[in-house]
């Protein structure tokens, strides 16, 4: 039996942790839609961009890895984003399987606009930029725990 220390109901709603985890992030990405809609990104193909303005190019199964999402999820992303000429999709010379995904000079150059986004989610959020760096940890160590978990559970 776990410890749920003073917790009086330990199946009440507002003390589950997944409960905090998913209105937070519906909050949260929510603050990000009007920053991203005149860049005509969608929070999920703005975290694709991210990784490509920091890694490109990537094959899929890298940028998969990155973003922590399953490839099936990650395609139809990639497919709006290169019709709207932010990327590209190529196979890779060596390996004929494998597809490459790179930015074009409209994706390389949307960048710059993308600078202004993180201080005007902070701004909106109104809180202070170390509260949200001690968030942003305790998140990392909440993902790397569950993470461990799943391949305990899964082996």
């Amino acid at each position: 039996m776990s410890d749920m220390g003073d917790i009086a109901d330990p199946l009440s709603l507002e003390n589950q942790v997944c409960f905090a985890l998913a209105v937070a992030s519906r909050s949260v990405i929510g603050l990000y839609r009007p920053v991203l809609e005149p860049m005509g990104l969608t929070h999920p193909q703005y975290l694709v961009m991210l990784a490509l303005w920091q890694h490109a190019p990537l094959s899929v199964k890298d940028l998969s890895g990155l973003l922590q999402l399953e490839p099936a999820t990650l395609s139809p992303l990639l497919k709006r984003l290169e019709a709207a000429g932010l990327v590209e999709r190529r196979r890779v010379t060596t390996d004929e399987r494998s597809l490459a995904v790179t930015l074009t000079e409209h994706g390389r150059e949307l960048r710059a606009e993308a600078e202004k986004i993180p201080a005007a989610i902070v701004e909106r959020l109104g809180m202070d930029l170390g509260e949200l760096q001690d968030l942003h940890k305790a998140l990392t160590r909440v993902i790397a725990a569950a993470n461990a978990a799943h391949l305990v559970t899964n082996s």
